[in-house]
């Protein structure tokens, strides 16, 4: 496996894990104290930004040969 197919895959892996982290965090959680809502912040934060990180890592990855 290449580096630009791993770095693809992680990305899509810790995006999947930062939904299951705002799902529990916001839905499933039994107590919601401020732990799990700063954790189900950084959930969503982390939903958002890693998708981001994919598409700039993919348009720069395709000029350059990993």
């Amino acid at each position: 496996m290449s580096l630009r197919a791993f770095h693809i895959v992680f990305v899509t892996v810790t995006t999947l894990m930062f939904a299951f982290l705002a799902a529990w965090a916001f839905g499933f959680a039994q107590e919601r104290d401020g732990v799990v809502t700063g954790l189900g912040i950084l959930g969503l934060i982390g939903l958002v930004g890693m998708p981001i990180y994919g598409v700039y890592f993919y348009k720069k990855a395709r000029k350059i040969l990993l």
